[in-house]
């Protein structure tokens, strides 16, 4: 026979367990709903204003705080603040050059740090919050071409293979190898004694050009990549599709290698 006590403890089961499956359904939804969108951010080390636009861009990765938006994350380490006292130890030539040519982009008159660039179509100050929900919402409610990353994987020689596939016009393919976090301990320069800590740090970055997304193999590889496997964190392979007109984002993806499978489950669930 059925007590009283009985019935009730079944009946706040069945409560606990249907607002579960509400909230699991809710979660699904949202993540199902959310389109990506590039967010790059051209810091430095040497920089005193740049430790939070990397803390906000690290913040918005991990917490993903805008509706509609998933948000792909690129740190960009530039060179220029090298002179002041500490060498970025994860700065390289090929993101100024990057940064120079959104600057002629955007008809800037210099380069600047910290600086955000959003889908490759507006930018502002890296460390301004409202200006970045702004963007990446905005962003992320254009339409955009579905772009996957296929077999990736690190081959013997430490190189990064992978295949693309991308459904829409023909774009520039671009790539990129971020290490997943790292950080640092300034000991000279404009954050002299502080600890800083980065998220997705670009160590290879390479354009492959047009019609390339239809699932040939392609290789990354380079002395920067060595050293990120050699530090032993996660690696993100991004890829995204620019317009070789006005330079916007038309569509990205983003893959974590060589991480535990939890870790990858967790990202991936995103």
């Amino acid at each position: 026979m059925f007590s009283v006590a009985k019935f009730a403890r079944l009946a706040l089961v069945a409560l606990l367990v249907s607002r579960f499956l509400c909230l699991a359904a809710s979660v699904s939804a949202q993540t199902a709903s959310r389109h990506p969108v590039l967010v790059e951010l051209f810091t430095s080390e040497g920089c005193s204003d740049c430790p939070p636009a990397d803390a906000l861009l690290a913040a918005l990765d991990t917490q993903q705080f805008i509706a509609g938006a998933q948000a792909v994350v690129l740190s960009e380490h530039v060179t220029y603040w090298n002179h002041e006292g500490w060498r970025d130890p994860f700065s390289f030539d090929q993101m100024d050059g990057r940064q120079q040519q959104y600057a002629r982009q955007f008809f800037l008159p210099e380069v600047y740090t910290p600086q955000a660039v959003v889908d490759g179509a507006q930018q502002f100050v890296g460390n301004d919050a409202t200006k970045l929900r702004s963007a990446v919402a905005s962003a992320a409610a254009t339409p955009k071409v579905s772009i996957a990353i296929e077999s990736a994987h690190q081959a013997a020689s430490g190189a990064i293979d992978f295949s693309v596939r991308a459904d829409g016009p023909r774009a520039t393919l671009v790539a990129a190898i971020a290490e997943n976090a790292t950080s640092s301990q300034v000991s000279r320069g404009e954050n002299a004694g502080r600890t800083l800590h980065h998220v997705a740090v670009v160590r290879v970055l390479k354009e492959f050009g047009k019609g390339r997304t239809d699932g040939q193999p392609l290789e990354l590889s380079g002395a920067n990549l060595l050293a990120a496997e050699k530090a032993g964190a996660p690696l993100r392979l991004v890829v995204f599709l620019v317009n070789s007109g006005n330079g916007h984002v038309i569509g990205a993806a983003e893959q974590v290698l060589n991480a535990s499978p939890a870790a990858t489950a967790e990202r991936s669930s995103r």
